[in-house]
Formats: C-alpha cells, sequence, structure tokens
C-alpha cells in the first residue's frame, strides 16, 4: 500500500509539473541568433519545465506572416517599424518595446576586411558582394542607404548576391559565394564566425539606426509564458548578453566607432 501511494504521490506531481509548464513560439531576426540563443538557455535554467522554440529569419517575413496568423507569441524585429505597424493594426498583446540597436559591418573569409572601407568595394578583384535583401531584411537595407551615402552604390550594385536574411548573407561568405559581406556585427563577433575573419565597422552616420523591438503578439496574449520572457529581456542577465554580442542596448548610445 505504502508503495503504490508513493507511485500516486510521483505520478500527480509529474501531471502537476507537466500542467504548470508552458511553451512559447518566438519569431525572431536572424541578427539575434547567438544572443538568443544563449538568453533561451538561462532563461530556462531560472524557469523549469517551460519551452521556449525560436525560429529565426527575416524581419519582414516574419511581419507578413504574423498578419495572416502565423502562431507566434512573441515577435523580435530586427526593424522596430515592423512591430509598431502590428501594434497599429491591432495584432498586439503588449507595447512595442525596444531592446537594442544593431550595428553592420563588412566581414570577409578572403580578405582583410579591417583594413578595408565601402570604397573598397568597388576595386575591380572584389566581384562578389553579399547583402541581406533589402525588400524584407532591415540589415540589407541599411546597407544598401550606407552604399548610397559612401557613393558606391552605382559602382558595386552589379556585384551584389542578396541573402534572404543576414544568416544566410554570412553563409555566402562562408561558402566563398561572395568575397565580403556586409553583415550584423552581433554575427561578427560570434566565435563560430569571428575564428573565419574579420571585420570592418561601418560608420552608423552612413544609414539609419538599426532600432530593434519586439511585442507580444495577440497569439501570446493569454500566455503567461509570453509575459514572463519579455520581462526578462529587461533584466540583468539577458542585457549582459545582448551587450556581449555587439548590441547597444536603449540609453546606451550609439556611434562608437571605434573598433
Amino acid at each position: 500500500m505504502k508503495r503504490i501511494k508513493s507511485l500516486l504521490f510521483a505520478g500527480s506531481l509529474l501531471l502537476s509539473c507537466s500542467v504548470h509548464a508552458g511553451k512559447i513560439t518566438v519569431a525572431a531576426a536572424s541578427d539575434l541568433k547567438f544572443a538568443m540563443d544563449e538568453i533561451v538557455t538561462a532563461f530556462q535554467k531560472s524557469s523549469k519545465g517551460d519551452t521556449v522554440d525560436v525560429v529565426y529569419g527575416s524581419s519582414g517575413k516574419f511581419h507578413t506572416q504574423i498578419q495572416q496568423g502565423a502562431p507566434y507569441d512573441l515577435f523580435f524585429s530586427a526593424d522596430i517599424g515592423f512591430p509598431r505597424e502590428l501594434a497599429a493594426n491591432g495584432l498586439a498583446a503588449s507595447a512595442v518595446k525596444p531592446y537594442a540597436f544593431g550595428r553592420i559591418v563588412l566581414w570577409s573569409t578572403t580578405q582583410d576586411a579591417s583594413g578595408m572601407t565601402l570604397a573598397s568595394l568597388a576595386e575591380p578583384k572584389i566581384t562578389r558582394i553579399a547583402i541581406a535583401n533589402p525588400k524584407h531584411a532591415p540589415y540589407g537595407k541599411r546597407a544598401e542607404e550606407a552604399l548610397r551615402a559612401a557613393g558606391v552604390w552605382d559602382k558595386v550594385e552589379a556585384k551584389l548576391v542578396y541573402g534572404e536574411n543576414i544568416a544566410q548573407t554570412a553563409q555566402f561568405v562562408q561558402s566563398g559565394s561572395a568575397q565580403v559581406g556586409i553583415i550584423a556585427l552581433a554575427l561578427a563577433l560570434n566565435p563560430e564566425l569571428s575564428r573565419k575573419g574579420g571585420y570592418w565597422l561601418i560608420p552608423d552616420t552612413l544609414h539609419e539606426a538599426l532600432e530593434q523591438g519586439f511585442i507580444i503578439t495577440r497569439q501570446g496574449a493569454n500566455n503567461p509564458l509570453a509575459q514572463r520572457f519579455a520581462d526578462f529581456m529587461a533584466a540583468r542577465p539577458a542585457r549582459d548578453i545582448m551587450t556581449r554580442h555587439g548590441f547597444v542596448l536603449p540609453g546606451e548610445g550609439v556611434g562608437d566607432d571605434s573598433k
């Protein structure tokens, strides 16, 4: 009888844990890949039993998918304009929260990118340049702005190859499909990429600020885990991770071109 009671207690405990465990799906811009993976690991350690699934991709495409009813509980965009538009259309269950400013860099595995500038891209030896698609990827849009501001867009446009998102853009450079790419600083700093190539930080005076923001979507409105994860993004552990991965946090200023 005592053994039966113990088994029943253990079973009820497991059932209780499964009932209270939550799950959310997060849509996140590709520049967040390394930072967000680390943040999710830290969050799940402090939130036993909960599951956070993250899908990475283009902010513009996520914006369209959410409008079409995609089941994302939170949306972290590389351009704060996308979540603002969703909120304006009644598709958000929270205020739009800025979480970081991104930076763009020239990055290469075959060239000494640290000694390059945007003017270097016009040289004949550079024949393939990767950027994210400006039509739906904020980092691609800022890359185009910087190339135009530097006066080299007309000279390099024919050399451009377009990634669906900033992660695929980096892959083009890694695979040799492009000699150099304009990618996120957050990717270039990660050991997975930094050991393969160097970078040059593009002055942020050459493009609009890459202000990034997130929302809890209407899908996540009644999911307590969505709010807990949103709150965790403002906590010191998450902020430290974001800073370590090259993001400038709101209120801390942009414009450090010392690297």
